[in-house]
């Protein structure tokens, strides 16, 4: 998977920036799929990657799926004698550029993430327990 960040600059940037990046050769060969996000994802971070593709794709709109791509002989998905091309999906997964000043901000701050991530990590670990360390947490509405 190849993931573009761009800050986009006329309608269709993103689709084009996709374009580009599923044919230049580091993203040709053999690639399935390009997404483009903001600039403001961090594309090394693919839970901000899955986030833009969540809140801001729209799949009729926001998929394009180009054919006869460069392949190669051991591109398994592909039947044996239909090997040396592929298909691949462009997800433009920015803010639509029409609209994008109007677009609603993000709900979770960095700062809420790091802290649910501190206080809830412990339940997708198998051995894990919760946190000791409850300070300054508000469960519910408890008065002070």
């Amino acid at each position: 998977m190849t993931i573009v960040s761009i800050r986009q600059s006329y309608p269709g940037h993103a689709k084009q920036a996709g374009l580009i990046a599923s044919q230049c050769s580091a993203g040709a060969y053999m690639g399935r799929f390009v997404v483009v996000v903001d600039e403001d994802i961090d594309v090394t971070n693919m839970d901000d990657v899955l986030w833009a593709m969540l809140t801001r794709c729209d799949p009729q709109r926001d998929f394009e799926i180009i054919t006869r791509c460069w392949s190669g002989p051991l591109d398994a998905p592909i039947k044996p004698e239909d090997r040396g091309f592929n298909s691949r999906a462009i997800v433009d997964a920015t803010k639509p550029y029409e609209w994008k000043e109007r677009y609603p901000d993000s709900i979770v701050t960095p700062e809420d993430s790091a802290e649910t991530r501190r206080l809830w990590d412990w339940l997708l670990d198998p051995r894990g327990r919760p946190s000791p360390d409850l300070s300054g947490v508000r469960l519910g509405r408890m008065k002070e």
